[in-house]
């Protein structure tokens, strides 16, 4: 099976494929297959998805779209939380339920072996996760799972986790007006572990987006493609995850991969954070 290393730095976000607050199906079931097929077809190698986006409903739909799957296609989901009728986001953190979670998903998603897993946190989690960690250890020395990851964590938890099995990966909220992982990231980079932000535009302000479109305009691109461009500058070791539910927004997110920003673009960008 294809690793980490092996795929493109652009891959894709499944989350959005699905009703408003992540909830049910999407409102044009066909276009979300449309999406996941052209998808392939651009090259992307890298799906991320959960059974609780929808929940269920993101899986179904890429089982259905792209079974059996493309050999090189890397599927990595995220196990810890569930969702209640009413859309809640609450934990299941258990270690029984890490284990149900990662063969749910084996089994929702049709395959014998998921090319990782990421271990979720929900906000401000401080108790212990060595049991659930091991757990997800026992399960990649198992072959049900290629590589493991941390999502919503914090240094000091991937510290702990390398102790008991490698950290191939940690997806944190981080985006260029964001910076807060700056030197998690540089830490990363250094052992080798990939960083795939999520909220590539989350949290900016309307002065801070107006320097992302000054930029863009500059490039005749668009404010998120200077988003995921600037990302994809900041350091070898981030992997983008960037979702939409249209075609034509995944053909112009895919596209920030030929952009490419000058030095005076970056200092510009890098002055947002600031």
């Amino acid at each position: 099976m294809k690793r980490l290393s092996d795929v493109k730095r652009i891959g894709y976000g499944a989350m959005r494929l699905t009703g408003p607050g992540i909830i049910g199906p999407p409102a044009d079931p066909d276009e979300a297959v449309r999406v996941l097929r052209r998808a392939i077809d651009l090259g992307v190698d890298h799906i991320d998805t959960s059974d609780y986006y929808g929940p269920y409903v993101v899986n179904d739909l890429i089982r259905e779209a792209l079974h059996p799957y493309p050999p090189e296609l890397v599927l990595v989901t995220k196990v810890g939380a569930r969702r209640d009728d009413a859309g809640a986001w609450l934990p299941a953190f258990s270690p029984d339920e890490i284990k149900e979670a990662v063969h749910d998903n084996l089994g929702r998603l049709g395959v014998e072996r998921l090319g990782g897993v990421n271990l979720r946190f929900m906000d401000g989690h401080e108790g212990s996760f060595e049991d659930q960690w091991t757990v997800l250890a026992d399960l990649r020395s198992q072959g049900l799972v290629c590589e493991l990851g941390l999502s919503n964590c914090t240094p000091e938890q991937v510290k702990i986790a390398q102790d008991i099995a490698p950290v191939s990966m940690v997806q944190n909220a981080y985006n260029v007006a964001h910076r807060e992982d700056d030197d998690l990231i540089d830490a990363l980079d250094d052992q080798g572990i990939y960083y795939v932000p999520f909220f590539p535009l989350g949290g900016f302000s309307p002065l801070q987006l107006g320097t992302v479109d000054e930029v863009a305009a500059k490039h005749g691109a668009t404010h998120m493609q200077v988003a995921l461009a600037w990302l994809l500058q900041r350091s070898p070791n981030i992997l983008l995850i960037p979702g939409t539910s249209s075609v034509a927004h995944l053909e112009e997110n895919l596209a920030a991969a030929r952009l490419r920003l000058d030095e005076a673009d970056l200092a510009e960008l890098d002055a947002i954070a600031a």
